[in-house]
């Protein structure tokens, strides 16, 4: 009978330290809870994203919805001449808006992936 509160009592103990958590330097170990799903993996620069872009079928809706989620829109009520890719983004119509980021993704030049 001695025995067997014995080795309750040891698996008890030993099911509680068990429970605790891991020390790192005499500290808790920290765990990360993980994020939610990944929407799309973002390039690293405007200038790859926008390329990426050039992926999906030219004059779609898809590949103005690629230019819109690397740039979004910000449309203005009188947008000037689109200097850079990012001004793209100003322009309130959707065929005018993409034909403005495929003249910059098309001139924007491949770098090589060693």
């Amino acid at each position: 009978m001695k025995k067997t509160i014995v080795i309750a009592a040891l698996l008890v103990a030993t099911a509680a330290s068990a429970q605790t958590p891991p020390l790192v330097g005499g500290k808790p170990l920290l765990q990360v809870a993980p994020r939610g799903p990944a929407k799309a993996a973002k390039p690293g620069s405007v200038a790859e994203g926008v390329r990426a872009c050039l992926d999906i079928e030219d004059g779609t809706k898809e590949r103005l919805d690629c230019y819109d989620a690397v740039v979004p829109p910000k449309p203005k009520s009188k947008p000037g001449k689109a200097k850079g890719v990012l001004d793209c983004r100003f322009i309130k119509e959707q065929d005018e808006r993409l034909t403005c980021f495929n003249g910059f993704a098309e001139s924007v030049p491949k770098f090589s992936s060693r």
